[in-house]
């Protein structure tokens, strides 16, 4: 069985990553969604709130499963017998970073694979800060994020 791992902050959850998610479980026996809690960043939701979100979100896809995790991918990896990491990329700057990550991960951990998805042009743009920054000033983040996660920011910050 192909287990893959796509991990990421998802603060919140963007359409660019749920593109990316629907995507990867087309390529994989089971898809794990790994959110993985960011200490450069200040957190719009809890690992929780974030977890919650996306398996509403992903609820419709038999083969996608949602965790939290802390530390070293590669730990993560060997625990759980991931074989595969997606990664997501929106523009070549992306690329510079991930095929970095990429290489220690493959240093750390030589029985892994990781496989790069450019996402779908219509939200290549879209970022999770993005729309942190965008919601934070009253700016409307509905064609941003996927539904349930529109749905979940307004419940938690009461709005229509």
């Amino acid at each position: 069985m192909k287990r893959m791992l796509y991990s990421g902050s998802f603060d919140p959850m963007t359409l660019g990553h749920y593109d990316i998610i629907k995507r990867g479980a087309k390529m994989a026996d089971e898809l794990i969604i790994g959110i993985i809690s960011s200490i450069t960043k200040t957190p719009m939701f809890s690992l929780e709130e974030r977890k919650e979100m996306i398996q509403a979100q992903v609820a419709d896809l038999p083969n996608v499963k949602v965790d939290v995790f802390e530390g070293l991918l590669v730990e993560y990896i060997r625990e759980k017998d991931i074989q595969v990491v997606l990664r997501g990329l929106r523009s070549a700057m992306d690329f510079e970073y991930e095929i970095q990550m990429a290489q220690v991960n493959a240093m750390l951990y030589d029985k892994m694979e990781t496989v790069f998805l450019m996402t779908d042009q219509r939200y290549s743009y879209i970022s999770s800060s993005a729309v942190k920054e965008v919601f934070s000033f009253g700016g409307r983040v509905e064609d941003m994020v996927p539904e349930k996660v529109y749905e979940f920011i307004c419940r938690k910050y009461q709005m229509k």
